[in-house]
């Protein structure tokens, strides 16, 4: 089955942020790649949404899978839809409260 994307605009500005934080460090080639990377990664949800482990909480079927070690990317599963709630980077403590008002 595959699954439908879609980024809340608060995880597609957290992505911006990461390209424009890291271009300003590393180079533009390097992040484009960095968060390149992420989009594939969020891309194949598309296919293996079950990804993770589901967390308990306030957000129903919330999910958080890592990108390298240095991101998190959270999200829910819901009937065809995979919802990215927010890609949060450099060890981020990613809390329900973040999220709860992004679904």
């Amino acid at each position: 089955m595959d699954y439908y994307i879609r980024l809340h605009k608060l995880a597609e500005a957290e992505l911006d942020q990461i390209f424009d934080d890291m271009t300003a460090n590393v180079g533009p080639a390097i992040a484009g790649n960095y968060v390149g990377g992420i989009y594939e990664l969020i891309e194949g949800l598309a296919t293996f949404a079950e990804r993770g482990t589901v967390r308990e909480g306030p957000v129903l079927g919330l999910r958080i899978i890592g990108y390298r070690r240095t991101a998190s990317i959270a999200f829910v599963v819901e009937g065809d839809q995979v919802t990215v709630l927010g890609v949060f980077r450099r060890g981020r403590n990613v809390t329900a409260d973040m999220l709860r008002n992004r679904l």
